[in-house]
């Protein structure tokens, strides 16, 4: 009887550590310069630059054209307009290659060309924010296009000007944690 309390529960715990390997709320962000891709063109990113105008939402997806990252940023950026009224920016970043972001950023089914993406092809940035990196490789995008780069946990952040993050969303699917963060950031708003 004992042992059937304590697997799931040790079990549940587990899951739960690693949800909570990412950085906490206090935590000073890491900055970050990386190549991104806005409507299909190649650009030089900057968190701090980006905090200069406002909170920012840094979100960590797994991959381009893959079902839930295609979800999240299609949500992030039908929602684009409600962030920026309550003065937030919005990056995505992965370990795609800046040509996946390329095509995934301009096509109108995901990022439509209002929001952002970086790419973090060695998982520095991601392993900045203590995130777990996934060896996965080998998978076929919802192209038919094989992925050959390894996975960062679907988390968000959400940086403050002064670089600190004031919220950690994980653990959620990615049209909740859209809807986490827009409520995060209009509460800042509120401030």
């Amino acid at each position: 009887m004992m042992k059937r309390i304590l697997l799931p529960l040790l079990a549940t715990l587990a899951m739960t550590s690693t949800a909570h390997a990412a950085l906490n709320e206090g935590d000073k962000a890491p900055a970050f310069d990386a190549q991104a891709s806005l409507a299909g063109k190649a650009f030089q990113y900057s968190l701090s630059d980006a905090l200069k105008k406002g909170a920012v939402v840094v979100y960590f997806y797994p991959s381009a054209f893959t079902g839930g990252c295609n979800l999240q940023a299609h949500t992030f950026a039908v929602n684009q307009e409600k962030f920026t009224a309550a003065g937030a920016s919005i990056i995505g970043v992965s370990l795609d290659s800046i040509k996946r972001l390329n095509d995934f950023s301009a096509d109108p089914q995901y990022c439509g060309g209002k929001i952002p993406v970086a790419s973090d092809p060695d998982g520095k940035i991601a392993k900045s924010y203590a995130l777990n990196i996934k060896h996965d490789a080998g998978h076929k995008d919802s192209r038919g296009v094989e992925i050959d780069h390894d996975f960062a946990e679907r988390t968000t952040f959400i940086v403050t000007p002064d670089g600190k993050v004031s919220s950690v969303i994980g653990g959620v699917a990615p049209e909740a944690n859209v809807a986490a963060a827009l409520e995060k950031v209009q509460q800042l708003a509120k401030k």
